[in-house]
């Protein structure tokens, strides 16, 4: 009722009304749960219905019979009105209509339910009853508007033939089997650049071929766009931002973006983590916001955008910032790292104390922050989906969150490299640059290697010693040039063997956990290859 007073211009929605409207959603959630588990679902409370009242704030002129028709307008969009099902239904949605219901028990068909939601969908005129009342032909003006919701009825229809509802198991083992695909191409790959025979290049090459589009076309299927994750955000700002007492407006951007649905799900705590600490730590009190003339209202925005093989995801706010001095001070304060070590830091590098575990500026614990869950949990589960999370903040200004994460896990674009006699596997996304220094030009900084280059100064890993094997004997130094958070090092190799895709196998359990390692996966020559993690081989 009162929605319908608002789209025809009777009455105008006030901020409680919308919190009505969101708490009536979780009321009816709790109802479903009650009927799934056999209980009596109950009633509203009446204080609850009592906030839809829009008497006295109805608009002062009354809307004249003609303008009727632009209220098609304000009806909602698409995406809200699929976020809005999504929050209606939830996970246990099915559970909750499997019992089938007594024809005298009150409640609506199937049929009558689907009708409903193509008078919603399709934009029915906001006066017209729902389910039972066909469309009026006797009255000219919404004649358009009823031929127009035929298709929009019939469209559902149309599509449901060109889709296949498949099990996403079945499509794990898919992919499972593309990537045993991918390992024997590779493996044919080596042997033909071994044996040079012109008859078997053109076949592995044909097959090299027929196997990536096979690779693209299954990716596809397991795409998802993110925003699945996101359509979730607003409610969780507005409940955050309400429990504060902050104005927050929080904007969504490249919600299409696809991503891999096992990576979708995973990102989904690390995300609600980011944005629930970007209002409480990030965002200052409206008035302390005004005096800093700065908007009452404080700016979240999370965004998703594609970059060749890998997906960035930020959260930005534009509130206080983070004062990298604070962070070091209390660093220090809790033991977490050596006063001498925290002296050295750049401002840049103080940032990233906040991912030491333990580590929280926050001096009171509320139901917001002091969860159990901090920074290092988030790095941890990001660095588990092959990503990287880096940090960026101008005091007063605001604070940046970037994540990156490949398309997808199955299939890994790595840099092979040598040390002693085995392979390892670098993720390609993770490499700068690769270059050749003599042995004369390291120096010494700190009791650590380090390279001068033009501009800057480049701290050195050398993989052999971390490995704790004999290194080739060469006057020249292979450097390959890492990026980790925002820092670069160099980790000194034997020899560099070349790009290759890789399948990523899980570490056996009594190589998981250890420091430096995130999976294992067979090569070309058909040898097994361990795959670096490179944030732990700082």
């Amino acid at each position: 009722e009162a929605l319908g007073a608002a789209r025809a211009g009777q009455a105008v929605l006030q901020p409680h009304h919308f919190d009505a409207a969101q708490q009536s959603l979780d009321y009816l959630q709790s109802m479903l749960d009650a009927v799934s588990s056999g209980n009596e679902p109950g009633y509203a409370p009446p204080d609850l219905i009592a906030q839809f009242d829009v008497h006295g704030t109805a608009a002062p002129a009354a809307v004249a019979p003609t303008a009727a028709a632009p209220a098609a307008g304000d009806l909602i969009t698409d995406d809200e009105f699929e976020a809005l099902l999504d929050q209606l239904h939830g996970s246990n949605a099915p559970t909750a209509v499997a019992t089938p219901a007594k024809a005298d028990d009150g409640l609506i068909s199937e049929d009558e339910f689907e009708a409903l939601l193509d008078q919603l969908h399709g934009g029915a005129a906001p006066g017209a009853k729902p389910v039972t009342a066909p469309p009026a032909p006797a009255l000219p003006a919404p004649r358009p508007a009823a031929a127009a919701v035929k298709p929009a009825a019939n469209k559902p229809v149309a599509e449901a033939e060109h889709t296949v509802r498949v099990d996403t198991k079945r499509l794990d083992a898919i992919v499972n089997l593309i990537g045993e695909l991918v390992l024997s191409r590779n493996r044919l790959k080596t042997l033909r650049a071994r044996l040079r025979d012109e008859e078997l290049d053109r076949a592995v090459s044909t097959l090299d071929i027929a196997t990536a589009r096979l690779q693209s076309a299954v990716m596809r299927t397991r795409m998802q766009p993110v925003g699945k994750v996101f359509s979730r955000f607003p409610k969780v700002a507005r409940d955050v931002a309400r429990s504060l007492k902050k104005e927050v407006d929080l904007e969504l951007v490249g919600a299409e973006t696809e991503l891999d649905r096992n990576l979708v799900e995973a990102l989904a705590d690390p995300l609600v983590h980011l944005v629930r600490n970007a209002i409480d730590h990030g965002v200052e009190m409206p008035d302390l916001r005004e005096a800093q003339g700065k908007p009452r209202m404080g700016h979240v925005r999370l965004s998703a955008q594609q970059e060749g093989d890998y997906v960035s995801i930020e959260v930005q706010d534009d509130g206080a910032g983070i004062d990298p001095e604070k962070l070091r001070a209390k660093a220090r304060e809790k033991g977490l790292i050596d006063p001498e070590a925290a002296a050295r830091l750049s401002s840049e590098e103080c940032l990233h104390l906040v991912f030491l575990p333990g580590f929280s500026t926050k001096q009171q614990v509320t139901d917001i922050s002091g969860r159990g869950v901090g920074m290092d949990v988030v790095q941890s589960r990001i660095r588990e989906l092959s990503g990287q999370i880096q940090i960026q903040s101008e005091l007063g200004r605001g604070s940046r969150f970037l994540i990156r994460v490949p398309l997808t896990l199955a299939i890994l674009p790595t840099l092979l490299v040598q040390a002693g006699e085995d392979v390892y596997a670098l993720p390609l996304a993770r490499v700068m640059e690769v270059l050749h220094a003599p042995r004369t030009s390291l120096g010494w900084f700190d009791g650590r290697a380090v390279l001068d280059r033009r501009s800057h100064t480049l701290p050195l890993v050398d993989l052999r010693q971390w490995l704790d094997v004999t290194p080739a004997a060469s006057a020249l130094l292979t450097i390959v040039v890492l990026q980790a958070g925002e820092a670069r090092f160099g980790l000194v190799v034997d020899q560099v063997r070349g790009r290759e895709e890789v399948v990523i196998k899980p570490l056996p359990k009594a190589l998981r956990g250890l420091r430096g390692y995130a999976g294992a996966t067979l090569i070309g020559d058909g040898r097994m290859a361990l795959i670096l993690d490179v944030d732990g081989l700082r």
